[in-house]
């Protein structure tokens, strides 16, 4: 079945940066649109970047410029870098099948950010 297991979540201060990974398995990962997603304390869900495994990339209007996706398909992992963070980014992050927020999600990993 489809397995979805993020890591690299921190504490880190605005202006810092963070990688978080997504090890996937249980399906063909090379041939998925994945994203990833998150969700704020007392906020619904919301989809944050895509990868269309064809080499497009997608991004919401508030990390554009501060985030990149990306991924091995070697290794069956998905990324995402995450620069200039803001205290607003802080949320619980998701590595997820599909765009938009149908799809199998992970369990996720804590993003904090504060000074």
């Amino acid at each position: 079945q489809v397995q979805l297991v993020e890591s690299g979540g921190d504490s880190v201060q605005p202006g810092g940066s963070l990688r978080l990974s997504c090890t996937a398995s249980g399906f063909p990962f090379g041939t998925y649109y994945m994203s990833w997603g998150r969700q704020a304390p007392g906020l619904l869900r919301e989809w944050v970047a895509g990868d269309n495994a064809r080499g497009r990339t997608d991004y919401a209007d508030s990390v554009k410029g501060r985030f990149t996706i990306s991924r091995d398909n070697n290794k069956n992992i998905l990324y995402l870098q995450m620069n200039d963070l803001k205290p607003e980014d802080t949320a619980v992050y998701y590595c997820k099948t599909g765009s938009g927020l149908s799809g199998n999600w992970g369990q996720g990993t804590q993003v904090t950010v504060s000074p």
